[in-house]
């Protein structure tokens, strides 16, 4: 496997370099929302690629090694050895319809050696919670599936993937790896701390949640952020909620406010609120937000690894990006640092992290540090 990365502002800080073999490579592009700015570099990276696989996401801030971007392109360019990979784009109508276009990648991408799939969804027009339930609903746990959903800053307007080569909204796109070789690493890690008790959800629909206890969600939710309270729906990145289902008794996850709504007193959050679940608010607190982009990175299972070319794509979310401020690039410095030396990494800021739970499945998360981690065993290529 060779991997090169590549980034693009006011043009391209290196020539690109040829493939030679398109059916076992792949072109990662993570890139500004503002089109305006780059649809001619990735038209350029496209055409040069002809025949290639090239996907991508635009983003809330570029990640390029331990470096945040923003306005940018950041690329990496990946030839497998023995591996192939297989792409699929779905098109959603309705957001409604995300479980059903989970279901479709998972049963096109499905084979005897498929050992991961990559995803990449729109930001705004799809339930990434649905999502990954879809996914999940066919494959094994031992497949496991990582990505994001794409995002817009933080202006919350519009995103794209890209799709037959060109940025794309309310779509999907995903690739599959397959062949013995191929290893994916994962790991997933939020760090906020508990405000207040866990509650139960007492009635919501979907990501709106309206009542806590049977006591209004807003009002409830409003009580614990004090003079905070002001800055809604904005200020809720900084108190995100803890999410547990005792039924299922999976790990917890993270989810982050859309948006409120005063005539009903509800809020809405960027992944399904299940009724009966159990909820915590959580707190930013910066240290603890760093320990777990660290250990996120300590998650992934590197066993079989023996010092060959190495590559990662870090995902972490808006909120983080909005909490830690000038102290974002600890979370990518530290990150990486755990990794093998040499790791070569690109990622962004996103809307939503798919990273599997313990249990193995996918699922969304909010306000976490994701990272995926791919390496080819040695064959006929020697050591890299």
């Amino acid at each position: 496997m060779k991997v090169a990365i590549s980034k693009y502002s006011n043009g391209w800080d290196k020539p690109f370099t040829k493939v030679s073999d398109i059916k076992k490579s792949l072109i990662i592009i993570f890139g500004t929302s503002k089109l305006d700015i780059v649809s001619g570099a990735i038209d350029e990276l496209v055409e040069f690629y002809d025949g290639c696989i090239v996907m991508g996401a635009s983003t809330s801030g570029e990640i390029y090694q331990d470096l945040l971007l923003d306005d940018t392109l950041v690329v990496a360019q990946i030839e497998f050895s023995t591996t192939v990979v297989k792409a699929l784009d779905v098109k959603l109508n309705n957001p409604m319809n995300s479980y059903l276009a989970g279901e479709k990648i998972a049963v096109d991408l499905i084979g005897d050696d498929l050992k991961g799939i990559f995803v990449l969804s729109d930001g705004l027009n799809v339930n990434g919670s649905q999502l990954t339930k879809g996914i999940s609903s066919i494959l094994t746990s031992d497949i496991s599936v990582t990505g994001g959903l794409a995002g817009d800053g933080d202006r919350f307007e519009k995103t794209w993937v890209i799709v037959d080569g060109r940025p794309c909204s309310s779509c999907v796109t995903a690739v599959g790896f397959y062949g013995k070789d191929i290893h994916i690493g994962y790991g997933s890690k939020g760090g906020w701390d508990r405000l207040g008790i866990e509650r139960r959800v007492t009635k919501s629909d979907g990501n709106i949640l309206y009542e806590l206890d049977s006591q209004p969600a807003l009002e409830l939710y409003k009580r614990y952020l004090g003079d905070q309270a002001d800055g809604l729906p904005a200020s809720g990145l900084l108190f995100p909620l803890e999410l547990r289902n005792h039924e299922e008794n999976e790990d917890s996850k993270v989810r982050t406010i859309l948006g409120i709504d005063e005539e009903t007193q509800s809020i809405t959050f960027a992944g399904d609120i299940p009724e009966g679940s159990f909820v915590t608010l959580m707190k930013a607190n910066f240290d603890r937000l760093i320990d777990g982009a660290i250990e996120a990175a300590e998650a992934v299972d590197l066993d079989g690894y023996s010092n060959e070319e190495i590559f990662n794509i870090a995902i972490s979310c808006v909120g983080r990006r909005l909490v830690l401020k000038q102290r974002v690039e600890e979370e990518l410095e530290d990150s990486l640092s755990v990794l093998p030396v040499g790791t070569k990494q690109i990622g962004f800021y996103s809307y939503g992290e798919i990273s599997p739970l313990s249990s193995g499945k996918c699922d969304l998360h909010n306000q976490t540090m994701t990272l995926t981690t791919i390496w080819e065993s040695h064959h006929q290529e020697g050591h890299a």
